[in-house]
């Protein structure tokens, strides 16, 4: 399955959780929002921040997202595999192997 399945996989699980609950889900969106607007970091800055956590923590479906958004932000892919060195450092082996993930799904998306 390619990351842009993937992706569409994981927005449609996310469209059947909006939907069982809509409250919390809608918490959620608002936090987003508030937490990636333009301040001291532009959005582009934070969606990077965003994508080593995700490699950090291992999640797949964060990695693909962030990935989709740092694209969407404009971040080069120099600017992107830097900060995956970060996340490499903070994070190690596993870190490495999710690391590879998210710059394969970049590459994906970035290809359109």
């Amino acid at each position: 399955m390619s990351y842009t399945e993937k992706f569409a996989e994981t927005r449609n699980n996310l469209r059947a959780l909006r939907k069982a609950v809509p409250d919390t889900f809608a918490g959620f969106v608002s936090l987003e929002k508030a937490a990636s607007a333009d301040g001291a970091l532009s959005l582009k800055q934070k969606e990077l921040i965003a994508l080593g956590i995700s490699v950090a923590l291992r999640c797949e479906d964060c990695i693909i997202s962030h990935a989709g958004a740092c694209h969407r932000a404009g971040v080069t892919r120099e600017e992107l595999a830097e900060a995956l060195g970060t996340a490499i450092q903070m994070s190690g082996g596993p870190g490495l192997m999710y690391a590879g993930k998210a710059l394969a799904a970049y590459d994906e998306i970035a290809a359109g």
